[in-house]
């Protein structure tokens, strides 16, 4: 008798086993930055911010009943727009993938969009694309973002100057999609201001030698040289020839440019410059510090915070429309990111899936205290800092 009611509760567990394990899905989520390339110093924290808000949501034990999220990395360069369209197709047709958290620069994020998300009907919410172009991308409803445009940093970046006293300035900006908008809109507004641009000068990346574009900007003058490029490229390369041949020793610098590589490399001979990318501050900052630090991650690298808040708001859509697919998180975002609805912040995610079934309403704050707006994008804050013993101080926020 014993013996039979030992097989019997063997085979009850083994058919118990294999019901769970038949009721398990587990639902791909593309994670695709640029690994390599002009920002590859910044992309491995902006990735483990990500996938730390899905180990948070999977951890939970209330997301949608036997599904768990898995992210799946894809190298988008930065830079190589067939590159990343390539990378966004493996991701939908060899993993799957229902969403993406990504891309990361302007460029190669608008060809994801238009050559794979669109076509696919699959959702995207970029991190750190911050072209203004993309405001009016044709994305049947389908590209959020959680950086402000540069349609605002282009403002942000005059008014520092002109807070500063300084009304002559040489530029130089990455010839990207990013570099092109990101100049476009700051030479606007500083002039509007009545500052005077004495050269708009495009650099390429990964060039070995930039003295002859420094030559052409020492030539023109300014008191400081504005660079709009990236921290682990060319924007870099320009910094060091311009300091190799004295043509200019202070720098304003757009959100590319910051990265801790950069302070690593050139951090001492920087004293004096100054800047501004997007961050936030706050409860929602300080909680992201917390859980960012306990998982080993680098919460103060860039866009980490919004990093962390994408993958956040694409899981919270899905919990909102009731299931683990593309048209749920399309659908949902906006709703889960603005008010009406209970503040939820980083660490919280757990309690917002518990609302959400429940029936009740959240307002996802997030790291970067998230509210979307016009065509899904971030309203956004920046941090103004000095560069002052060879690091990052905060003088504002705007």
């Amino acid at each position: 008798m014993n013996k039979l009611l030992a097989a019997t509760a063997a085979a009850a567990l083994c058919a118990g086993a294999a019901n769970a394990e038949s009721h398990t899905q587990e639902v791909g989520i593309g994670v695709i930055l640029g690994f390599t390339g002009p920002i590859e110093s910044l992309t491995p924290q902006m990735a483990a911010s990500a996938e730390l808000a899905l180990s948070e949501i999977n951890e939970s034990g209330n997301f949608l009943d036997g599904v768990t999220l898995a992210p799946v990395r894809a190298d988008s360069t930065c830079v190589d727009s067939a590159a990343a369209t390539a990378a966004g197709e493996r991701l939908v047709t060899t993993d799957s993938i229902v969403a993406i958290m990504g891309a990361d620069c302007s460029g190669v994020t608008g060809a994801v969009l238009s050559n794979v998300a669109v076509p696919n009907g699959i959702p995207m919410i970029s991190p750190s694309a911050t072209s203004p172009a993309l405001s009016d991308a044709e994305d049947n409803g389908l590209f959020f973002r959680t950086a402000p445009s540069d349609a605002r940093q282009g403002v942000v970046l005059a008014e520092i100057l002109m807070e500063r006293d300084i009304g002559e300035v040489a530029v130089t900006y990455s010839n990207s999609d990013y570099g092109k908008g990101l100049s476009d809109a700051f030479a606007a507004a500083y002039e509007d201001m009545g500052g005077e641009i004495t050269i708009n000068l495009p650099h390429e990346d990964n060039k070995a030698d930039y003295s002859a574009e420094i030559a052409s900007a020492a030539s023109a003058g300014g008191d400081v040289l504005v660079v709009l490029g990236y921290s682990d490229s060319g924007g870099r390369g320009m910094i060091q020839a311009a300091l190799d041949t004295g043509a200019f020793d202070t720098f304003m610098m757009g959100d590319g440019m910051y990265g801790d590589a950069l302070m690593d490399a050139l951090g001492d001979y920087m004293n004096g410059s100054f800047g501004a990318v997007p961050w936030s501050e706050g409860e929602g900052a300080e909680m992201f510090a917390k859980i960012t630090e306990e998982a080993g991650i680098n919460g103060e690298s860039s866009f980490t915070r919004e990093s962390y808040d994408a993958a956040a708001l694409i899981a919270l859509a899905m919990m909102k429309g009731g299931e683990a697919t593309s048209e749920a998180v399309a659908e949902n975002v906006m709703s889960v990111a603005n008010a009406p609805g209970e503040p939820i912040l980083p660490g919280e995610l757990g309690k917002a899936l518990q609302i959400l079934t429940d029936g009740g309403e959240i307002d996802y704050v997030g790291a970067s205290a998230v509210e979307l707006i016009g065509p899904g994008e971030a309203a956004g804050t920046y941090r103004h800092y000095d560069i002052e013993d060879g690091d990052y101080t905060t003088v504002e926020f705007k």
